[in-house]
């Protein structure tokens, strides 16, 4: 399958007069958070609100910080989430793709919307 990239702008939403950044954000399903890097939280001058324990993919727990509110946007859609912040690049966890109605598109490596919902972000309440 590969790895597959998004291009997403983030912003703080309480700091309006921060320009977005644009970044390359790399899809990890199996992640649950956005997690973004230290220069990033630092750029958007993020918030931390508590810390999360996460469990690393060699079973190590770390409390982390959880920073937020970021504003994603990709393409037409926008959401408004938290994220951890570790590592040194953006990662797109399951939250966020659900929120933005975001699809993998495996034989591209890329990540668009949804085409079943071109127009909006849809999601399930059952």
């Amino acid at each position: 399958m590969g790895l597959a990239y998004g291009n997403l702008q983030i912003k703080n939403p309480k700091r309006t007069y921060l320009q977005p950044i644009s970044v390359i954000a790399l899809a990890d399903t199996g992640l649950v958070y956005l997690i973004i890097p230290e220069h990033v939280k630092v750029q958007l001058e993020l918030e931390e609100h508590s810390r999360k324990e996460i469990e690393l993919a060699d079973g190590s727990k770390q409390f982390l910080p959880y920073v937020g509110p970021i504003e994603i946007a990709f393409k037409n859609r926008i959401a408004f989430v938290g994220a951890i912040v570790m590592g040194n690049e953006v990662l797109l966890g399951a939250i966020p793709m659900e929120d933005v109605d975001l699809i993998v598109i495996s034989k591209d490596r890329r990540v668009d919307v949804n085409p079943e919902n071109p127009n909006f972000a849809a999601a399930k309440a059952k």
